[in-house]
C-alpha cells in the first residue's frame, strides 16, 4: 500500500533536545555548564526517556513536563550543579528547542506530495505546542498527537493507535519516523513502515523488532515515502 501519512516523533527527531543545554551553556555566568553540558544535555534525555518507560510499566502516569523536570533534576545533581536560576533556565529553553536544519523544508516536500504529517509524541500538548510554534512549523503539520489523550507513553500500542483513529489509514499507509530506536523498532512491530533517524550512529537496539530504514538524518524523507 502506497504511504499515504508520515508521522513523526517529535523530541530528538525534529526538535534538537540538546539545543537547551547547549544555549544555556554559551550564555554569560553559566561557565559551569559550558565546561559539562555535552554530559549533562545526554543524562537529561537518558533519564527523561527511562521514566517515561517505568511510570508506563508501573502505571504511574504523569505528564511529560513532570518527567523532564525529574530528568534535569537527576542530571544537575551528577554534575554537581545546585543553581536554582541555572535550573529555572534551562526548563524554560526546553519550551524553546530548536528544530533541525533539514525539518523545515522537508516537511514542506511531504505537504506539496499531498501527504498527510503529524508528530506523534510523548509530549503533553502544551509543551508541543509551544515547540511547534518556537520552532514555525505548524503550518506543514495536519495535527500534534499527544500521549495524554491515552494516559501512557510510548512504546505502549494504545499510542500508536491514534495515529489510525486520527487519519483513518490503515498501518501500512504510515511511514513512522524516529530518533529513538526503541520506538521505531516497536512501531515495526506495531505495523507501520519504520524509519530510524540514527544522527549519533548508534547500534541497533537488540528487540524482537527492527527499523525498516536506517537514515543520518530527515533529508531523504520525502524520497523515501514517495518511493514506498
Amino acid at each position: 500500500m502506497a504511504i499515504t501519512t508520515c508521522i513523526f516523533d517529535a523530541y530528538g527527531t525534529l526538535f534538537d533536545v540538546s539545543a537547551a543545554a547547549r544555549a544555556a551553556a554559551a550564555e554569560p555566568g553559566n561557565e559551569a555548564l559550558a565546561e559539562t553540558w555535552p554530559k549533562l544535555a545526554g543524562d537529561w534525555r537518558h533519564k527523561q526517556l527511562q521514566y517515561t518507560w517505568l511510570r508506563a510499566i508501573t502505571g504511574a502516569h504523569t505528564d511529560f513536563w513532570e518527567v523532564t523536570k525529574s530528568g534535569l533534576d537527576w542530571a544537575m545533581e551528577a554534575a554537581d550543579l545546585t543553581d536554582p536560576e541555572l535550573r529555572e533556565r534551562l526548563l524554560a529553553l526546553y519550551w524553546e528547542l530548536a528544530a533541525f536544519p533539514e525539518v523545515p523544508k522537508m516537511l514542506g516536500d511531504l505537504k506539496n506530495a499531498e501527504k498527510q504529517t503529524a508528530i506523534l509524541s510523548n509530549g503533553s500538548p502544551d509543551m508541543l505546542a509551544g515547540a511547534v510554534e518556537s520552532a514555525g512549523i505548524g503550518d506543514y503539520l495536519d495535527d500534534v498527537l499527544s500521549v495524554e489523550s491515552v494516559g501512557v507513553f510510548k512504546p505502549h500500542r494504545s499510542v500508536y493507535d491514534m495515529v489510525g483513529k486520527r487519519f483513518g489509514c490503515a498501518p501500512d499507509g504510515v511511514l513512522f519516523v524516529s530518533s529513538n530506536g526503541w520506538d521505531a523498532a516497536a512501531a515495526t512491530g506495531y505495523g507501520f513502515t519504520t524509519a530510524w533517524v540514527n544522527r549519533a550512529g548508534e547500534p541497533v537496539d537488540r528487540l524482537p523488532w527492527v527499523p525498516q530504514h536506517i537514515l543520518p538524518d530527515l533529508t531523504t524523507i520525502p524520497d523515501l515515502a514517495k518511493s514506498l
